[in-house]
C-alpha cells in the first residue's frame, strides 16, 4: 500500500466488520474514541496465522473503501466464550447502546452469518488504543 507511512508499510492491515458500511460505521467509533476493543471467533484464526493479534503490535484499520484510514495498537488479549463476555467488555466495544443485552443480540446476528454461532463459542477479545489517523 504505497498511502502508507512508511514506518506502516509492513503493518497487517483489515477492516472491522463484514461489509464496507459497517466498517465505515465501526471506524468512525474508533476514531472519536467510544470503540476501544473488539472480538472475533477464534476458530477463524489459526494458531499460525500472522494476522492474529498480538499485545503491542500496531495494525492499519482500512476504511469500507480499502483505504488506510488509523493505526492501533493491541493493549490485550483475551479469551473468552461468548457467553462469558461481560458488560465492561461490550461497553468498550463501544456500538450502540453499548449494553451487554444488544452486543449479545448484534455479535450473535453477525456469527451467525459469518460462519456460525453457539452461545458458548471460543472468543478472541482485544483491547487497543488508537495510535494515529491516518490521511484519507
Amino acid at each position: 500500500m504505497s498511502e502508507l507511512p512508511d514506518q506502516y508499510w509492513d503493518a497487517v492491515t483489515f477492516a472491522f466488520g463484514d461489509s464496507p458500511a459497517l466498517a465505515d460505521e465501526l471506524l468512525a467509533l474508533v476514531l472519536a474514541g467510544k470503540k476501544t476493543a473488539t472480538c472475533a471467533a477464534l476458530r477463524d484464526y489459526a494458531e499460525d496465522n500472522p494476522d492474529k493479534p498480538v499485545v503491542g503490535r500496531r495494525d492499519v484499520v482500512l476504511d469500507g473503501a480499502g483505504r488506510p484510514a488509523a493505526v492501533i495498537e493491541t493493549v490485550e488479549i483475551t479469551y473468552r466464550r461468548f457467553n462469558e463476555v461481560d458488560a465492561a467488555f461490550s461497553r468498550d466495544e463501544g456500538e450502540g447502546e453499548a449494553t451487554l443485552e444488544q452486543w449479545r443480540r448484534d455479535h450473535e446476528t453477525y456469527f451467525r452469518r459469518n460462519g456460525g454461532f453457539t452461545p458458548d463459542m471460543d472468543l478472541l477479545c482485544e483491547r487497543f488504543r488508537l495510535v494515529e489517523i491516518l490521511k484519507r
